[in-house]
């Protein structure tokens, strides 16, 4: 599933950019080489998650939903300072419901969908060292995935292929950004 935003948001520049997606999609690695480029703030969604969230991923167990509103109102609060400033800004974060988009969509919010394989997604887990999201918990997260619907007006962007730094060009581009 591959759609766009409409020609009518693309006069409306965003002021932040949401990298969204599951574990191994690449959300650090685009939304950091996306704010790099675009000289904008950045901020890993994994740093507004209290201790006793890492420490339930770390020991295996994937988060409820219970566990998320906390952390996902902390990701909007931050969103919120940032839009107030007119300071432009990436932020990562899973995203993986619908309801979990809601509590973070804002006018001037551009949604990115990083769409990844399957056995991509594995093989980056499986390659991954030191990170506290354990490759078991990944199925947890595909079986949460709800990919955003047309009405949602995302840009999702395969990022099983390719060098990264072409996504985050497909994406400046798609966004209007290129421009800036």
């Amino acid at each position: 599933m591959h759609f766009a935003v409409t020609d009518a948001e693309r006069t409306t520049k965003p002021t932040i950019i949401l990298v969204m997606g599951v574990s191994g999609s690449g959300k650090t690695t685009i939304g950091g080489m996306l704010a790099g480029r675009l000289g904008w703030e950045y901020a890993e969604a994994d740093d507004f998650h209290p201790e006793s969230n890492l420490e339930k991923m770390r020991s295996g167990q994937p988060l409820t939903d219970e566990d998320r509103w906390p952390w996902l109102q902390r990701i909007a609060d931050w969103i919120d300072e940032h839009l107030a400033t007119g300071t432009p800004a990436v932020v990562t974060c899973s995203a993986l419901k619908r309801k979990y988009r809601d509590v973070l969509r804002r006018p001037k919010v551009a949604l990115v969908y990083l769409d990844v394989d399957r056995e991509v997604l594995i093989r980056r887990m499986a390659a991954r060292h030191g990170h506290f999201f354990p490759a078991k918990l990944l199925e947890s997260q595909l079986d949460d995935l709800e990919p955003p619907e047309p009405d949602e007006h995302a840009l999702c962007v395969s990022a099983s292929e390719g060098p990264p730094a072409r996504t985050v060009q497909k994406i400046i581009e798609e966004l209007g950004l290129n421009g800036d």
